[in-house]
């Protein structure tokens, strides 16, 4: 046994080493000017960066544009008693009332936040969670369930969260890998994947009814689902990132009324977003074949349903768009925003373009730029 006076003196060495080591300190904010729009009826929007993979790196920004400022990194500062930041790999975020809430797959939570501020007011654990959407004073998140990239996993499932007590109502078992989902009336629209188990992809969309929270049937659509929007006529735009290889990734139009596919776009579709009667679509549509992305971007009257020779894009600078990643729409002004995440392992960049389709401004973002909520 070692000497009382031994020990002491220990004790206080270590007393003394621990007060002198410093405590992880947060990113510091970064501040960019842009041209302001004082009379803009949307005051601003978040966006998440989603980071990379195990490194925590994941960020919230906010975009100012009344006054025209760009922030980075305002999690960071606001909540700087959260020692890891966001966390790893911010998947998706939206606004639901006076909440922020910020879906982060590899930590497996969705972060609740006050909207004005970005401070942090909750937090719900949910197992490797990917998309959320609201209706009716609830929330839906999708979850992989089981370990990021494990083929093994089960089957995916989709969470009701009360907004109100930040609490899991009730939880339903979908397709494997599901991935985002839609609500039109009283059904939710699921797309499941099947991503961890190539070449054994799913191919369905899950219909749930809200009511009795009960899947109701599975509409067949194609392999590799990621994307499901809902336009104003009630009908579903959803795509398939086929296989990378000899299987094209395409766009699926879904009639709710039937649910059944109305129409086909032979399109690469990575991502879309739809306002009043148009969808904007971007893909970067990889092939290992080809061992390259092939990048293009398209548009669609939602109302006809037919691919539009107009491009969202049309001064050229679509060419300084390395890896399009992310795309919103501004209702009120109809400013485009589109994401590049360049390499994915250094910041990215968000371009804003005129409803005429030319470049307003550019702003450094944090790494993988991915998706953006708006505020009033």
């Amino acid at each position: 046994m070692r000497p009382l006076k031994y020990i002491s003196i220990l004790a206080v060495v270590v007393i003394i080493f621990s007060a002198c080591r410093k405590d992880p300190q947060p990113l510091p904010s970064e501040i960019t000017k842009v041209e302001p729009e004082p009379t803009s009826a949307i005051k601003g929007f978040y966006l998440i960066n989603e980071g990379n993979m195990n490194m925590n790196k994941a960020s919230l920004d906010y975009m100012d544009l009344v006054n025209g400022i760009y922030t980075r990194n305002l999690y960071n500062q606001v909540n700087p008693e959260v020692t890891k930041g966001l966390g790893d790999v911010a998947n998706d975020i939206g606004r639901y009332g006076s909440k922020l809430y910020v879906v982060v797959n590899v930590s497996n939570k969705v972060e609740v936040l006050n909207i004005k501020t970005g401070k942090k007011i909750g937090q719900i654990n949910i197992i490797n969670c990917r998309y959320i959407t609201f209706n009716n004073g609830k929330a839906y998140v999708s979850a992989y369930l089981g370990k990021v990239g494990d083929p093994k996993s089960p089957n995916g499932a989709v969470a009701e969260i009360d907004t109100t007590t930040l609490t899991i109502n009730r939880s339903i078992e979908v397709g494997r890998q599901p991935e985002e989902m839609a609500v039109v009336g009283h059904k939710l629209y699921v797309a499941n994947s099947g991503g961890y188990s190539p070449p054994d992809y799913e191919h369905t969309v899950s219909v749930i009814d809200l009511r009795s929270f009960k899947e109701i049937k599975r509409i067949e659509v194609a392999i590799n689902l990621h994307r499901i929007k809902a336009d104003r006529y009630g009908d579903l735009y959803v795509t398939s990132r086929g296989d990378y290889y000899t299987i094209a990734s395409k766009l699926f139009v879904i009639d709710t009324q039937t649910d059944q596919i109305k129409k086909v776009f032979n399109i690469a579709a990575s991502n879309l977003a739809i306002d009043d009667d148009y969808a904007y679509i971007y893909a970067t549509a990889w092939n290992y074949i080809a061992g390259k992305n092939e990048i293009t971007y398209h548009m669609i009257n939602t109302k006809d349903e037919t691919l539009m020779d107009r491009k969202f894009i049309n001064d050229g600078t679509e060419k300084n768009i390395k890896i399009p990643y992310g795309i919103a729409i501004n209702p009120a002004s109809k400013d485009v925003y589109v994401t590049d995440a360049k390499d994915y392992v250094t910041p990215g960049k968000l371009h804003c373009y005129s409803a005429e389709g030319r470049l307003k401004w550019s702003v450094t973002t944090g790494d993988i730029p991915a998706h953006v909520a708006f505020t009033n």
